[in-house]
């Protein structure tokens, strides 16, 4: 058994000094097959430690069900990084932001109309609890004063941007102990007043997170911890991307400098991120500042192994700073993952999303448009349909605080599209005998950061036509989170212009693989949707940048023939999709 602590201005392990030098790997944001490769890696740049977030929503998808298999097997990540000789940073919700799908908490919580979150309600920490009855067992037997590598674990995230509500922090810190969590506590915030005088508690650690300016950061720290180790839980040396803007880059010698700096005050250090992964499925997270912008797909955060594993210059310029501090491991990285890129695959089926909604969803009926945490239902798509009488000339349809983006349909005609951050009306005539309404809503992504975090989805105020509010819907909760009821036909519309409106549709096509490598998926033919490999919902792509690829790792392939589907809301200019060996981020 191991004792991890702190004795004055140190982190003590077993007795000894230590530094933590350390690297973010969200094992639930890259394939378990590739868990091994990433954490060599880590080792090999001169890192001991590694830190992971752990969603809640990942590991309860729906309220009492859990899950921790495939890539929400954090035991198996956390007993490997152990049988490598790594300590290990956990850090388990209820909250970790991370630009994750409503910062790692679970859409369900939203059915409760009155649910206060993040704070001292009742209702909130009954399910936080019983979450954590079902968590914090599966963590105690890989914590080190139990012979496992877990050497600390984090109360909330950066609270002190979001809140100060004392009783709440102290409520999570008496769950952990009273379940057997007898590591170090922490906290973490960003390094000013307000946010340190709200996130932080007494009697823990507190931490901070910077992406410079170090010597700044870290004395602001000291006003309010005199005494104890300083540490970046957080030194971001890259950032993510939103869809509609451009691909964030940092330059390897501006984090080689912000790096030393931390080291040549003694601090202890996390990389955020050493690796970032991918948002798969759903899962992106979305920021609300001045307008919504939701997350990418890729998680590559231009860190210091991109979204495929590979070291970049970032990697070895981190290195050599390193090697001033401490003494480096041999170099000794795993063979590269092969890159290969398959070629050209033709979509030749389709299956139409309108033509088969028994097979995909069960009507329900309301007086006013419900958002999908009132159905039960997490994520992917929701169909409104109403019936309007006629006729109606000039007026002006309003989806009111549609959350994310809704495409119009009269009469199973496209009519339009309004969006969360252009939410203009449509202009529309009703004849004389009256017209069909449609409106299929994507969520986005829910919020992960700010006050804005409450982010239900769908259609939340309801729809009208000038100012008269249309009643009494039918809705269909179309999370698309697998391909069950789809069927094909061996037939493709094809449109001139993926902006022509053919309705959503399902395309399918074959390709063999012989020799299984790592692939990057182009649609520039397409418009906006999400694709399956095999089943698995890879990710969202839109033409609106920046991202033009999606990874695909290795082992979502197999060895013979393969399946790819790509839901595309849009039409497609051609059926045609590439496998490419390369990236392209924007």
């Amino acid at each position: 058994m191991a004792q991890f602590g702190v004795e004055g201005d140190h982190f003590v392990f077993n007795g000894e000094q230590i530094q933590l030098l350390s690297g973010a790997i969200h094992y639930f944001r890259v394939v378990p097959e590739y868990w091994e490769d990433r954490l060599i890696k880590l080792k090999a740049l001169g890192l001991n430690t590694v830190e992971t977030y752990m969603p809640w929503n990942g590991h309860e998808p729906r309220k009492g069900e859990f899950c921790f298999t495939g890539l929400y097997d954090f035991e198996k990540f956390v007993k490997l990084a152990g049988d490598l000789g790594l300590h290990v940073i956990l850090r388990p919700s209820p909250y970790i932001c991370a630009e994750w799908e409503f910062g790692g908490l679970p859409a369900w919580l939203l059915a409760e109309s009155d649910i206060r979150l993040r704070c001292y309600d009742e209702t909130y920490l009954k399910h936080l609890d019983a979450y954590y009855d079902e968590l914090l067992p599966r963590i105690e037997p890989l914590l080190c004063t139990h012979g496992g590598p877990v050497i600390a674990l984090q109360i909330e995230n950066e609270y002190g941007s979001y809140g100060n509500d004392k009783q709440y922090l102290a409520h999570i810190r008496d769950a952990m102990v009273s379940r057997g969590m007898d590591v170090l506590l922490f906290t973490s915030d960003g390094p000013t007043d307000s946010m340190l005088q709200g996130g932080t508690l007494e009697g823990v650690l507190a931490t901070v997170n910077f992406g410079s300016r170090a010597t700044e950061a870290f004395a602001t720290l000291r006003k309010y911890q005199p005494e104890g180790p300083l540490m970046c839980m957080e030194f971001w040396n890259g950032w993510f991307d939103h869809w509609m803007d451009k691909h964030h880059t940092r330059e390897a010698a501006d984090v080689a400098v912000a790096l030393d700096e931390m080291l040549a005050a003694g601090a202890s250090v996390n990389f955020y991120m050493l690796h970032g992964g991918t948002n798969f499925g759903y899962l992106n997270g979305a920021n609300h500042v001045h307008r919504y912008e939701p997350t990418v797909t890729s998680y590559d955060y231009d860190a210091l192994l991109n979204e495929a594993g590979e070291p970049t210059a970032k990697y070895w310029a981190a290195r050599e700073v390193l090697g001033r501090y401490v003494e480096l491991p041999p170099l000794q990285l795993p063979e590269p993952t092969p890159k290969r890129g398959y070629g050209t695959v033709r979509l030749e089926e389709q299956g139409s999303l309108f033509g088969q909604l028994d097979a995909l969803s069960v009507p329900v009926q309301a007086t006013c448009p419900e958002p999908m945490e009132k159905l039960g239902q997490a994520y992917g798509y929701i169909l409104y349909s109403t019936f309007v009488p006629g006729p109606k000339s000039g007026m002006s349809l309003h989806v009111q605080e549609v959350r994310d983006r809704a495409i119009v349909y009269v009469d199973g005609q496209y009519h339009g599209v309004v969006e969360r951050w252009q939410p203009e009306p449509l202009k529309l005539d009703i004849p004389e005998q009256g017209a069909q309404i449609d409106i299929l809503v994507e969520n986005m992504g829910r919020i992960n950061y700010g006050p804005l975090m409450a982010d239900r989805k769908g259609i939340t105020e309801g729809v009208r036509l000038d100012n008269q509010f249309l009643y009494h819907w039918t809705i269909r909760s179309l999370p698309l989170e697998t391909l069950e009821g789809v069927s094909f036909v061996d037939e493709v519309l094809v449109e001139k212009s993926a902006n022509e409106g053919q309705r959503p549709a399902f395309y399918r096509g074959h390709f063999e693989v012989d020799d299984l490598a790592d692939t990057f998926l182009r649609l520039d033919n397409w418009t906006k949707g999400q694709v399956y490999i095999n089943g698995f919902l890879l990710g969202r792509y839109w033409e609106a940048g920046p991202t033009r690829t999606l990874y695909i790792p290795a082992p979502l392939l197999r060895a013979g023939r393969n399946e790819l589907v790509v839901f595309e809301l849009h039409g497609t200019r051609s059926p045609d999709v590439v496998l490419t060996d390369e990236a392209d981020l924007g």
